[in-house]
């Protein structure tokens, strides 16, 4: 039905600029974080202005910033670089959101492009308007009391400003979806604007911690020993003068730079508690406890995925499968058997999910170098196979017949419930990945955790299998970005940016 006349609001925004064409890539952000500063700041004004009122008599509407080329020719490139050119003439585009968060990311991507064609990238408003909830979403200032909550400010936000549109937040683009790449241009990057926005507020909600804490460089884990050990760990190498850990930032945005102070309590930890041991280049490490289950998986790898992290790694306890196995071995899984379901319509389970050679060299050299096994000897402690995740936590009580059968032909020797869920989102996503789990059961074996088994296996083994995770992590920062983001993650036709 259509409105009445009274109800259609006229529509104030800020002016439309012009594109402006850039030289570099130095020139292209600055315009980007103009653009983006104009509109949150249009919004939040409105926002203070209505509440003010007790209403608005107009809408306030404001654009994401965009960044655009055009080329005509096909790009002559090192053949060896995964990314950072387009793949055939024409125009391509993406929405930007941040650009203060993602300013050194923003700045090697748009330069590679522009260095790859040899032309001008242009800047100008989209036609994509920003939410209001994302345009407050980190300004302390507006988060004042009922400013995103309808019912306590007495009008509904939609009547006057742009809310998310969950319609066109999608993941068309790295699912490979011929139809996101739209009309007028072919996505540029993998994610837009309002997909990015909504996955930081998500993590704000998950981890209890700010967007702008996490590092390049994210484990996963599955049990809270492993957070008190990384915490441990943080304070000892903040401490450590020689280190280049400078803090830990830890759930309810605590930041400690001094460990004789200790970390404060918070009234209730959020589900998937966050901790990121912070160096000044954003190239630290954050661990997540994701707690058990694929669903958890997929929530916290969804999201981190748009911070563009440089790799994750699944460090966890697992059920071991095979009779020569003993608690307290490593796995290291080289592939993957995946009945977890939450990703079957995002990447379906023909797709081969592949180990990748750096993440496995890594994790192989930190189990050597921490545990003093190498060689032949390595497989006293340390098995490569077949990792099952599956998303039953009573998967033994099932007919013998089914997964039994299934985990053996697939020569699968441990079971977990995040494992693969975490690599085929770093497949998907384009963000190398590695699974390094522990043995801390054999059910099929007849053993189980029992109370003072599983007290003295944590606190024997955890400590190590950390300190292989943060080796391993700490090795690949040293390697170049267009090694560890290979080929081996990039489809066809991929975008420009990684």
């Amino acid at each position: 039905m259509k409105l009445p006349v009274s109800r259609i609001l006229p529509i104030e925004s800020p002016p439309r600029r012009e594109p402006v064409f850039c030289d570099s890539a130095e020139e292209a952000v600055a315009r980007l974080n103009d653009l983006y500063a104009e509109s949150t700041g249009f919004l939040r004004a409105g926002l203070k202005e209505a509440i003010a009122r007790g209403g608005s008599e107009k809408r306030y509407r404001a654009w994401y910033p965009e960044v655009r080329i055009e080329t005509n020719s096909y790009a002559q490139v090192d053949s060896r670089l995964s990314f950072g050119h387009v793949s055939e003439p024409g125009t391509y585009a993406t929405t930007i959101t941040r650009p203060d968060l993602f300013n050194e990311y923003l700045l090697q991507q748009i330069g590679l492009l522009m260095e790859n064609h040899c032309v001008p990238v242009s800047v100008a408003q989209s036609d994509t308007p920003l939410p209001i909830h994302f345009a407050i979403s980190d300004d302390s200032e507006a988060k004042f009391s009922g400013s995103a909550d309808e019912g306590v400010i007495g009008f509904p936000l939609r009547d006057v400003f742009d809310v998310p549109d969950l319609g066109s937040t999608n993941d068309d683009i790295v699912n490979g979806n011929p139809s996101a790449a739209g009309e007028s241009a072919k996505p540029l990057a993998p994610f837009t604007a309002q997909r990015v926005d909504y996955s930081l507020a998500r993590l704000r909600h998950y981890t209890a911690t700010s967007e702008r804490h996490f590092q390049q460089f994210v484990l996963f884990t599955n049990y809270q020993f492993y957070v008190d050990e990384f915490i441990q760990y943080a304070i000892d190498a903040i401490a450590d003068e020689s280190s280049e850990y400078r803090s830990l930032a830890t759930p309810g945005d605590h930041v400690l730079e001094n460990p004789s102070k200790g970390i404060p309590a918070i009234p209730r930890m959020p589900q998937m508690p966050a901790y990121h041991l912070i160096r000044e280049d954003g190239k630290g490490i954050t661990l997540v406890n994701i707690g058990v289950g694929p669903s958890n998986a997929k929530t916290a790898t969804d999201h981190i995925a748009v911070l563009r992290p440089r790799a994750w790694l699944m460090l966890g306890h697992c059920a071991g499968l095979r009779n020569g196995q003993s608690l307290g071995d490593y796995v290291l899984a080289h592939g993957y058997l995946r009945e977890d379901q939450v990703l079957d319509k995002d990447l379906p389970v023909w797709i081969p999910v592949p180990a990748l050679a750096e993440i496995q060299i890594a994790l192989e050299r930190a189990v050597e170098e921490v545990t003093e096994y190498s060689g032949y000897n390595l497989k006293r402690i340390m098995r490569t196979g077949t990792v099952a995740t599956i998303d039953n936590r009573n998967w033994e009580l099932r007919s013998a017949s089914g997964p039994i059968t299934r985990l053996s032909q697939s020569r699968a020797i441990a079971l977990d419930m995040e494992s693969a869920t975490i690599a085929a989102n770093g497949f998907r996503f384009r963000v190398p990945y590695g699974t390094l789990l522990c043995v801390s059961d054999k059910p099929l074996h007849g053993e189980l955790k029992l109370p003072g088994m599983a007290t003295q296996f944590y606190a024997e083994q955890v400590r190590k299998h950390l300190k292989i995770g943060v080796k391993a992590l700490e090795s690949l920062r040293a390697m170049p970005l267009e090694f560890l983001h290979s080929r081996k993650l990039r489809s066809f036709d991929e975008t420009a940016f990684l």
